[in-house]
């Protein structure tokens, strides 16, 4: 179902939709009153939700599905600033993903983005939205591009020891939720922490500050040159990849245009192989909720390389993709359940 006030949005959506064999959709309608007079006849798989509309706004009424009826919403918002942190309160009350609109050419963006898309839909009607509504939280410039085989390089050999610990985080589907669970559980003496999420651009600046003011830790959006810290969380920006660094005994990362790499941009992939080099057995990998395989094979990497490896096990999984994917490569120590994540990495943090 395709809840939106733009008559051009559910045009374009329909039409996307319906061209493919896979999906059939089941209403396409104007505004949360008219999808709870529809939904009395039926209730859809997934659910594309618009953020502003009349009479009754989409936040409202993503909470009242979540707390009544719980099923899979994609929020379909206006890729702004200003609508991010709107989007953010959305993905905290039980989206499980965002795709994004401008403000005008829609039809044109979403013929080039539709692959995108249609790959969002099909992994939201996956998801296991329970563990969403149940995943809460205890507390509180142009740069030179990378081709993609210099992005994906993988290491030949990793650097020699440093003292200095890092941890590494890939997520997707459900991972909004998920991330903000651990995170809000960790101390300011944990090891620096570099995160990718797959998220829009726009977006990641908005999920960043939205952690940073529940976590004893500092999270930030991350920035080409910005020192990985003690204490300190690095969210890759939207439509960039990052890769970690070392200058002597310090980490930093670099924040690079470049090519999709295993359909995403930024990739957990990059982020994890960039750490097996520079890091090699002085980093924690932690895989989570997500579709696809996106990560299992930069984990790979890094866990041949001597890097501690966690995936987060199937039953406290949104959606156990990209963490089923690094099991079946032998990428992966141990399976943990979400609420036994933050301990490993306080474990982690604190060894000699």
């Amino acid at each position: 179902m395709v809840v939106d006030d733009s008559a051009v949005m559910r045009k374009v959506l329909t039409d996307i939709i319906e061209k493919d064999p896979a999906l059939e959709l089941m209403a396409a309608v104007a505004d949360p009153i008219f999808a709870m007079k529809r939904l009395e006849k039926g209730w859809p798989d997934v659910m594309i939700l618009d953020v502003e509309m009349p009479r009754m706004d989409g936040i409202t009424f993503l909470r009242k599905l979540m707390s009544e009826h719980p099923i899979p919403v994609v929020i379909c918002s206006t890729l702004t600033e200003a609508g991010a942190e709107t989007t953010m309160q959305a993905m905290s009350s039980g989206a499980v993903d965002i795709v994004t609109k401008p403000k005008i050419g829609a039809k044109s963006f979403f013929q080039e983005e539709h692959a995108r898309f249609l790959d969002v839909i099909k992994s939201a009607s996956h998801a296991n939205v329970g563990k969403i509504v149940n995943t809460v939280p205890a507390r509180k410039q142009v740069v030179s591009k990378f081709t993609a085989d210099v992005i994906l390089s993988p290491a030949k050999e990793a650097m020699t020891q440093t003292t200095e610990r890092v941890v590494a985080i890939g997520t997707s589907t459900g991972g909004t939720r998920a991330l903000e669970s651990v995170l809000i559980e960790l101390p300011r003496t944990s090891a620096g922490i570099v995160v990718v999420q797959h998220m829009p651009e726009k977006f990641t600046a908005a999920f960043a500050a939205r952690l940073d003011s529940v976590c004893e830790l500092t999270v930030k959006e991350a920035k080409d040159g910005d020192r990985v810290l003690s204490g300190e969380v690095l969210i890759a920006p939207g439509g960039y990849h990052m890769l970690l660094r070392r200058s002597g005994a310090k980490y930093y990362v670099e924040v690079k245009d470049g090519p999709l790499v295993s359909r995403h941009k930024p990739s957990v992939d990059v982020l994890f192989r960039s750490v097996a080099k520079a890091a090699g057995s002085n980093a924690l990998g932690i895989i989570m909720t997500g579709m696809g395989d996106d990560g299992a094979h930069g984990m790979k990497e890094m866990h041949d390389f001597g890097a501690r490896t966690i995936a987060q096990d199937e039953s406290s999984c949104v959606v156990y993709g990209m963490p089923k994917e690094a099991v079946k490569l032998n990428a992966v120590d141990h399976e943990l359940p979400l609420d036994q994540i933050p301990l490993a990495v306080i474990k982690y943090s604190n060894q000699n």
